[in-house]
C-alpha cells in the first residue's frame, strides 16, 4: 500500500469523475418530456429507452462496484468458491426471458412503476404489496452502502483521506463529496442520469478488463504461473482451492441458484427493466446481457492474479485496487480506479431511485396520502432518494465493513422471499394472497434467524450466508432454504384457504395484459394524461 497520494492516478480519477458529474446534470435535458412531474418520467426515464440504452443501464445496474471488487476479492481469499457469481449470471438470463417480458407488458398496460404495484393489482392486497415494498427497501439499503464501500476502497488505495488515525471528517471527506454529487444529479435528473453515465462506466470497465487480462499475465509470467501461485497459497493455508472441493459443492450450487433467482427481484433491476420502451427490447436484452458474464469470468481471474503478484492486504476488498496500483502505470491505474468508482455511482443512483419509488407508490400513496398528485409523488420520491443515500452513507461510516458485506448477503436472503408473489403472480392467480403473505413471513423469519446464528472468525452473528440445510445435513445457501420453506407454506395455506373459501382479492389484470406490446392497439397506460404516473 502506498504511504502517499498517487497524484497521477488521482488526477485521472478526478477527470472522469467530473466528466460523469457533468453528464449526470446534463441528463435532465436528455429525452426531456413535456410533463416532468411524474414518476414515469423521473423514476423510469419516460419508459422510453431502446435496446442499447437498456443494455447499458441493466449492465450498469447489475454489475456494480461491489461485483468488480468483491468477486475477485472472494477468489483471492477463498479460491474457486468465489466463482459462484459466474454461473449464477448465466443461469439468470434464461430465467428472466420467461417472466420479464410479461412483467413489462402488464406494467405498461396498467402504469405500474414498482413490483409492489403489480402485486397489489394482481392480488388485490395492500398488505402483500406493503410486504414486498418493505422487503425491497430493506434489501436495497446495504446494497447501496456497498457501492460507497467500493468508492472508499479505491480512495484508500490512492492514498486519499489519510490513514486510520486521521480525523474522521478529513478521512471520509472525499466519500462525502462523492455522495453529495451523486445525490444532487440523481435528484435533478432521475433515471436519465445513470442511464447516460452507464455508457462511460461500461466502456471503461471493458477497456480495463481487456488490458488487465492481457497485460498483467504477461508481467506475471503467464497463466500457468498464476494458477501455480494460487494453488500453492491455498495448499499452504488450507482455505479453498483453485477447483471446488467436495465439501463445498452444495454451498456453491445453492448459492449460485439462489442468487440467480434473487437477482431480478431487487427493485433496481425491475426499475431498469420497466424503463424500456417495448416488450421486444426486454427480450433482446436477455439474449445479449450474457456478454457481461463473459467479462465477469475474466474479471474473477484477477483474484488469482493478485495472489501471483504478491498483493498483501488486511481487507480483501482492497486486493484488486491494490493489484491495479502495483501492476499498471499510474495513469492507467487512474483509469481503472475511475471505472470502479463510476461503477459504484451508476447502480447507487438506480438503487436509490428504485427504493424511493417503492416508498412513494406503496407506502406514501397507499397508506398516507391516497389522493397524492403526480407532482407530489415525484417530489416525495426525490426527497426519499436523498434519505436512502444518507442512510446508506451512515451505514458505511458507522459500521465495520465486514458487517456491511454480510448484511448485503442478508439482503439477498430477504429479497428472494418476494419471488413467489412476483414471478408466481405473473403466471397464475392460484396462490391465495394470505398464503403468499404467510409464506413470505416464514421465509423472512427463518432466513434472518438462520443468518443471525452464523458466526465467522471476525464476528459472532451474521458471519455468512450459508448454514446446514434441515433434513439434508449439507451446508447450503440460507436464502434458498428459506425460499423452499416459503413456497411450501404458501402452497399448503393456499389449499387450506381455498377449501375454507377465504375471500380473494380483486385481480385488475386480464390474460391479454401479459403479452401486450407498446405498439398493440389499446395498449396504453390506463390513466388520463392529467394523472399519468399516479397509481391505478
Amino acid at each position: 500500500m502506498n504511504d502517499g497520494v498517487n497524484g497521477v492516478a488521482l488526477a485521472v480519477f478526478i477527470f472522469f469523475f467530473v466528466l460523469v458529474t457533468a453528464m449526470g446534470f446534463l441528463a435532465a435535458r436528455w429525452r426531456r418530456a413535456e410533463n416532468e412531474h411524474s414518476l414515469d418520467e423521473w423514476g423510469l426515464g419516460g419508459r422510453s429507452f431502446g435496446t442499447w440504452v437498456t443494455w447499458f443501464l441493466l449492465g450498469g445496474d447489475l454489475y456494480t462496484a461491489y461485483t468488480f471488487v468483491a468477486v475477485p476479492a472472494a477468489i483471492y481469499a477463498a479460491g474457486a468458491s468465489g466463482f459462484f457469481a459466474v454461473p449464477y449470471t448465466i443461469l439468470v438470463y434464461p430465467l428472466i426471458f420467461t417472466f420479464l417480458p410479461r412483467l413489462w407488458s402488464v406494467s405498461h398496460k396498467h402504469g405500474y412503476v414498482t413490483t409492489s404495484d403489480f402485486v397489489r393489482g394482481r392480488f388485490g392486497s395492500k398488505g402483500l404489496s406493503l410486504a414486498v415494498a418493505v422487503t425491497g427497501i430493506l434489501a436495497t439499503m446495504p446494497y447501496i452502502a456497498l457501492q460507497l464501500v467500493g468508492i472508499q476502497a479505491v480512495l484508500d488505495v490512492m492514498g486519499v483521506g489519510g490513514g486510520e488515525d486521521t480525523n474522521w471528517f478529513i478521512k471520509d471527506l472525499p466519500l462525502l463529496i462523492a455522495f453529495g454529487v451523486l445525490a444532487a444529479y440523481t435528484y435533478s435528473s432521475g433515471l436519465r442520469a445513470p442511464a447516460l453515465i452507464a455508457f462511460v462506466k461500461d466502456t471503461l470497465i471493458y477497456i480495463v478488463i481487456a488490458v488487465a487480462i492481457i497485460y498483467i499475465p504477461i508481467k506475471l509470467g503467464g497463466f500457468d504461473d498464476i494458477f501455480a501461485s494460487a494453488s500453492d497459497k491455498f495448499t499452504e493455508t488450507g482455505a479453498g482451492g483453485v477447483v471446488p472441493d467436495a465439501g463445498g459443492q452444495w454451498t456453491y450450487a445453492t448459492l449460485a441458484l439462489g442468487s440467480a433467482l434473487a437477482l431480478f427481484m431487487y427493485p433496481h433491476s425491475i426499475t431498469a427493466t420497466l424503463s424500456s420502451r417495448s416488450r421486444e427490447v426486454i427480450r433482446r436484452n436477455t439474449t445479449i446481457l450474457p456478454l457481461y458474464s463473459l467479462m465477469l469470468g475474466l474479471l474473477a481471474l484477477l483474484g488469482f492474479m493478485a495472489i501471483a503478484a504478491g498483493v498483501k492486504v488486511e481487507n480483501g476488498q482492497l486486493a484488486i485496487p491494490q493489484l491495479f496500483e502495483n501492476m499498471f502505470p499510474d495513469w492507467f491505474a487512474g483509469v481503472a480506479f475511475a471505472a470502479i468508482g463510476i461503477g459504484a455511482l451508476v447502480p447507487a443512483a438506480i438503487m436509490s431511485i428504485a427504493a424511493a419509488n417503492l416508498f412513494t407508490r406503496n407506502i406514501y400513496k397507499d397508506f398516507i396520502k391516497p389522493d397524492a398528485t403526480p407532482a407530489q409523488e415525484t417530489k416525495v420520491s426525490k426527497l426519499v432518494s436523498l434519505l436512502v443515500k444518507v442512510g446508506a452513507l451512515i451505514f458505511v461510516l458507522g459500521m465495520d465493513k465486514t458487517v456491511a458485506i454480510n448484511f448485503q448477503l442478508l439482503g439477498g436472503i430477504w429479497i428472494l422471499q418476494t419471488f413467489p408473489a412476483l414471478v408466481g403472480g405473473l403466471f397464475t392467480r392460484w396462490f391465495h394472497r394470505w398464503a403468499l403473505l404467510g409464506g413470505w413471513a416464514v421465509g423472512m423469519v427463518y432466513g434472518t434467524v438462520a443468518a443471525y446464528g452464523v458466526a465467522s472468525p471476525t464476528q459472532k452473528h451474521f458471519g455468512g450466508s450459508s448454514d446446514e440445510i434441515p433434513g439434508i445435513g449439507e451446508i447450503g445457501y440460507i436464502g434458498l432454504t428459506a425460499f423452499v420453506l416459503n413456497v411450501l407454506v404458501t402452497v399448503v395455506l393456499t389449499f387450506v384457504l381455498r377449501a375454507a373459501k377465504a375471500p380473494d382479492g380483486v385481480d385488475e389484470t386480464k390474460p391479454s395484459d401479459y403479452t401486450a406490446d407498446a405498439g398493440d392497439p389499446g395498449v396504453q397506460v390506463e390513466l388520463p394524461p392529467a394523472t399519468a404516473g399516479s397509481s391505478h
